[in-house]
């Protein structure tokens, strides 16, 4: 789901002692009311603008998105609500991929209903002690779902039912009982001979009229019991069947029907939903095969993946590449994708100074992968920085037009440089840290810009500064629930601060000119030399005797973020052997981690010498023989990602099928541009550098999606829970 919360207007009552002039808003996001979402506070402003995008995967089945506008007063103990908007679940498709306003509507806690009721209905006949016949109403209920929680617990609920019938009675049972427990029954009989509490005097043709209003309440204990919601189901239902079994949507108290609300101001939002129908696996062999063989298509441009972020480009942007990006990561295929889009582009780039600036194909699929694989390397590098400058509360305002009374703008301007500082240093002694897949695609990035510039000695660390200060720390500085460092937006003053960081890890980050980037371009490349790991090891000679003291010589190892201290000459092989098995392994995981980057690393080695004319362990003969065992590190080794790649890849057959008629304009365009042998005007909106391979992957494409939109057509809607919501 993806959420835009624009702007208010006009919030609060439009007159009285209640007008929010004065006081700061923001708004939340919440599944039914649990609240998953919130937007920063806006100071005194009946009129605020809001202008954050949520995107999220819902983890559970809701009934309702409902959005909450609250005033917070630093005079009040609790936030004051000033309006809702709720849309239900199947009522999103109205709104989807639009924005619209939505006039707030009061928060009624006899409204705040959420979950639903099972109910068991029977219409039993019965002879009753003198001869006549009766008809016993039996209602159980026998579950909830989805109930909310109270001040944080699980609910403790109770029920009522009441018997309301067409003429002016109404029976109500007082017991309160566990819903899980309750069964109620009346007997409903034209007999005057029975008058107890479960028996009713009406007319047989009355029955139908009859109908069950079930409430749910919370039993507070000392506190008051809260309204959890009701719903109504009326006895005629089982005019053609005797029993009757079904889930109900619990509702507002009646129904939420009130006399028409103060104007409370509106609310602007634009709302992105979509669910996936998930077939099973190997319905998507033929998409996902055709997905990652993507890296290997030239040009790129006539891959799937690329012609997926091409005609999904004016629609819905650069949002259908996520799933992409997912799949080829679980795939092990994301590097080979990224290091070809990033070349396409930078071969339509005429100035180094504005090198992945835009945003483009490859900038968008790298800033997903950052945001996937380096929420571990953000927690472990900007948290601890981030909970010193929440907890301290320093004021850093700098800027003479918004200081406060009483406020030193040098005792700022101190505390902002030692935030900057920690921020900064955290950030360029981080590098054993840094996921192994971004290290490589920075590496890539390296290269590339050095091959297009090569008469720009700087351009390789700008390329990868756009991607690493401007798109990565700086933006989780700025945002870092996003980035989930923290759990909410900050106040007023902390955001302010943050935002001031911010801005000067951007200006660090940039590359204007030499004099500038001088800094930042040392702290990149040339980071201080730190010691790692430090160790007595045993040095073992080759082509000598494999026995005697000479063939073993104590020396000391020593490993740094820059270099392993001790090694005979270049490019020849070295056998160490640690004291044991612990220390074996403490050296191969910080060799690994520290050689990750290391672009001629090997996939294999030979774990033992070449001694006498063949190694050891295999017997070959020749000594440039790849090695006969796996490397221990691998690409990935220390991505934990849990991705569905059946999910992924249904989201881009949506994506796909929802843009089957740019896909056909794209393919009349590669058919014009072969027969007509050029570029044409309708082409222009594509990125087309083969005509007759993009037509072929086209072609291919709408064979693969008529076939996978087939399953979905056989398979047919699914249903939901048996029962009448």
């Amino acid at each position: 789901m993806l959420l835009s919360a624009g702007e208010a207007k006009n919030l609060g009552p439009s007159s009285g002692p209640n007008r929010l002039r004065d006081l700061c808003t923001f708004c939340t996001i919440s599944l039914d009311q649990e609240e998953v979402y919130r937007t920063k506070v806006y100071e005194k402003s009946v009129s605020p603008f809001y202008g954050e995008d949520f995107y999220f995967e819902i983890p559970r089945p809701f009934q309702c998105l409902s959005f909450y506008v609250y005033a917070k007063s630093m005079f009040q103990i609790r936030d004051l609500p000033i309006g809702k908007v709720a849309i239900r679940k199947e009522d999103l498709y109205k709104y989807c991929g639009k924005e619209n306003w939505f006039q707030l509507q009061p928060v009624d806690p006899h409204s705040e209903v959420q979950g639903k009721v099972h109910l068991e209905m029977k219409l039993n006949e019965l002879i009753t002690e003198n001869g006549s016949i009766c008809q016993q109403l039996v209602v159980q209920i026998i579950a909830c779902q989805g109930l909310p929680l109270i001040s944080g617990q699980n609910c403790d609920p109770y029920a009522t039912v009441t018997l309301v019938g067409p003429a002016r009675w109404v029976y109500k049972n007082e017991v309160k009982l566990k819903v899980s427990q309750f069964i109620m029954f009346w007997q409903v009989t034209r007999s005057s001979s029975y008058k107890g509490r479960s028996h009713f005097h009406v007319e047989e043709e009355d029955i139908e009229k009859l109908e069950i209003k079930v409430e749910l309440w919370n039993n507070g204990n000392l506190a008051q019991d809260v309204f959890l919601g009701e719903t109504r189901v009326s006895v005629k239902i089982l005019r053609n069947d005797n029993a009757h079994k079904a889930w109900y949507l619990l509702q507002p108290k009646g129904n939420g029907t009130k006399s028409k609300p103060d104007d409370l101001g509106s609310l602007r939002l634009k709302v992105t939903y979509t669910e996936d129908n998930v077939l099973p696996s190997p319905c998507y062999m033929a998409l996902r095969n055709l997905m990652l063989k993507s890296p290997d298509v030239k040009p790129i441009s006539a891959s799937a993946a690329h012609v997926l972020g091409d005609i999904c480009r004016e629609s819905v942007g650069y949002d259908a590449l996520l799933p992409v990006v997912r799949l080829l990561l679980h795939h092990n295929r994301l590097l080979p994708f990224l290091t070809s889009v990033a070349a396409l582009e930078l071969e339509n780039t005429q100035e180094a100074n504005t090198i992945f600036r835009g945003n483009s194909l490859a900038t968008r699929c790298i800033d997903d992968m950052m945001k996937i694989v380096g929420k571990s390397y953000l927690t472990v590098t900007l948290k601890p920085v981030l909970n010193e400058i929440f907890e301290s509360n320093k004021t850093c305002e700098i800027d003479p037009v918004k200081l406060k009374e009483g406020d030193n703008v040098e005792v700022n301007k101190e505390n902002l440089q030692g935030y900057v500082h920690k921020v900064f240093t955290s950030i360029t002694q981080s590098s054993s840290s840094c996921p192994p897949l971004m290290c490589d695609v920075f590496r890539s990035l390296r290269q590339l810009a050095s091959k297009r510039f090569p008469a720009d000695p700087h351009v390789q660390y700008s390329a990868v500064s756009s991607f690493i200060f401007l798109r990565f720390f700086a933006v989780a500085v700025l945002s870092p629930h996003t980035f989930q460092l923290r759990t909410h937006h900050p106040d007023p003053e902390i955001s302010r601060t943050l935002t001031l960081i911010s801005k000067t890890i951007q200006s660090l980050g940039s590359w204007g000119s030499l004099s500038k980037n001088k800094l930042v371009r040392q702290l990149l490349v040339r980071r201080c030399v730190h010691v790692i790991f430090n160790r007595e090891v045993h040095k073992r000679a080759q082509g000598r005797k494999r026995l005697g003291k000479k063939n073993f010589k104590k020396r000391w190892l020593r490993v740094t973020n820059q270099e392993l201290s001790y090694h005979k000459q270049k490019e020849k092989p070295l056998y160490v052997q640690a004291g044991n098995c612990v220390e074996t392994n403490s050296w191969i995981e910080v060799l690994s981690q520290v050689s990750r980057c290391n672009p001629g690393r090997l996939s294999t080695f030979h774990p033992s010498a070449y001694v006498g004319g063949s190694w050891l362990c295999c017997t070959e003969t020749n000594e440039s023989t790849p090695g006969c065992k796996p490397c221990t590190a691998t690409l990935l080794a220390n991505i934990q990602l849990d991705i569905d790649c059946d999910r992924e890849t249904e989201r881009i057959f949506s994506f796909f099928s929802s843009s089957r008629s740019r896909l056909q304009k794209m393919e009349d365009a590669c058919a014009g541009m072969s027969v007509y042998l050029g570029q044409q005007e309708e082409c222009s909106a594509f990125t087309i550098q083969d005509p007759k391979e993009t037509f072929r992957t086209i072609k291919e494409l709408g064979e693969v999606l008529d076939d996978l939109q087939a399953h979905h057509d056989s398979k047919g809607a699914l249903t939901d829970e048996p029962g009448t919501m």
